[in-house]
């Protein structure tokens, strides 16, 4: 688990393809790694990633070919920056929300512009996660913990001060880049709880949606 908060930036040292996955070697800048073992944990732009090398300066990290399209890390090359984060410990205040490092969608920033200080943000996310943004809800993009300033259909609006910006790879961000999008695992978990006794059934077995799980939901059909 994480936080959202992000600690350093690093930046992508070397890619080795492993067959259809590949190896990533990161640098992690400033974070101190010296409390890092093989096999910890550490999201790179929101995704979590497996040290499976550990030197005081980097680690090396398998992104498998699920990863490569779910998430914006084929975009990665030699030189590109990355936000990091350590997994979360018991002992860690948290001062984002609680970000699990899965990647539900890609979303794409659609517009960008200044207000005061601040730059704001609209990203479209894709039409199957709406659902779970909300208007002062809590998002992760880029492994970035943000609260969600407005919603209008899949598009959402959201607010970056300064220090955020210095201090993620939001800097960078341009009207067409693809973020890695994770929504709030409570709102997850919420929709799983509201299927009640129905979770359990197979929405694969029949192969869709039949007049008997209509009627068994509630629905008739009028003759």
């Amino acid at each position: 688990m994480f936080t959202g908060i992000i600690e350093a930036i690093g930046y992508i040292a070397d890619i080795q393809p492993k067959g259809a996955d590949i190896r990533l070697l990161i640098n992690t800048g400033k974070l101190d790694i010296s409390d890092i073992n093989i096999g910890d944990s550490i999201a790179v732009n929101g995704v979590c990633l497996t040290a499976i090398n550990i030197t005081d300066t980097s680690f090396l990290a398998d992104v498998s070919r699920e990863s490569l399209k779910l998430t914006a890390l084929a975009q990665l090359s030699i030189g590109s920056e990355v936000n990091l984060e350590k997994a979360l410990t018991l002992q860690a205040r948290l001062g984002g929300h609680l970000v699990s490092g899965h990647v539900d969608g890609l979303g794409e920033i659609i517009e960008q512009y200044n207000e005061g200080r601040s730059t704001r943000y609209w990203i479209k996310a894709p039409d199957e996660l709406a659902k779970y943004i909300s208007a002062k809800g809590s998002i992760c993009i880029d492994g970035t913990s943000l609260t969600v300033n407005e919603v209008d259909g899949a598009r959402f609006k959201i607010n970056i001060v300064p220090h955020t910006i210095q201090e993620t790879i939001i800097k960078y961000y341009r009207v067409g880049t693809k973020v890695n999008l994770e929504v709030d695992i409570i709102a997850r978990y919420l929709e799983r709880l509201l299927q009640g006794s129905t979770a359990a059934k197979s929405t694969t077995s029949s192969g869709g949606i039949t007049e008997m799980f209509l009627t068994e939901n509630g629905f008739t059909l009028n003759p």
